[in-house]
């Protein structure tokens, strides 16, 4: 298994999926996100992610009824002082449709890559491939690094 390779500084952008294998300790990927949360622990870097996220890391827990995970997603997107929720602007609904239109992004994906792309993402971590067609993203897929 490789190791994620992170900026030395600077703001990383992690797709729902980053937090779904953190929380719910989904390994190999939870053990190559354990980086990432000790260089945000030390304060070398920053964790941005879109308000979207909090949507689709509660689906599955409401949906199977585990308050317990949905509360644990809520805590740490809404109060962690490590991760910061940005909100979805005009401009960011702007951007997404610029990259449904050039590269074909569904709507989702769009707001994710649009909100890092405004906000100056340094990195873009994720385990959807289909990000490596926004090209003026950094992006890291977790399944080409376990």
């Amino acid at each position: 298994m490789g190791g994620l390779t992170l900026p030395t500084n600077g703001t990383v952008y992690l797709d729902a999926n980053c937090f779904i294998y953190s929380v719910e300790r989904i390994d190999p990927f939870r053990a190559i996100l354990d980086t990432l949360w000790q260089a945000v622990s030390g304060g070398k870097i920053t964790v941005v992610t879109s308000e979207l996220t909090l949507l689709e890391v509660l689906v599955k827990p409401l949906k199977v009824g585990d308050e317990t995970t949905a509360t644990m997603f809520r805590i740490i997107l809404r109060h962690s002082p490590d991760v910061h929720m940005l909100p979805i602007t005009q401009a960011i609904l702007e951007e997404a449709a610029n990259f449904r239109a050039a590269m074909n992004l569904k709507t989702p994906d769009a707001l994710h890559a649009a909100t890092a792309l405004l906000n100056g993402c340094t990195l873009f971590v994720t385990n959807d491939s289909a990000f490596r067609r926004a090209s003026n993203l950094n992006v890291a897929v977790l399944s080409e690094i376990a």
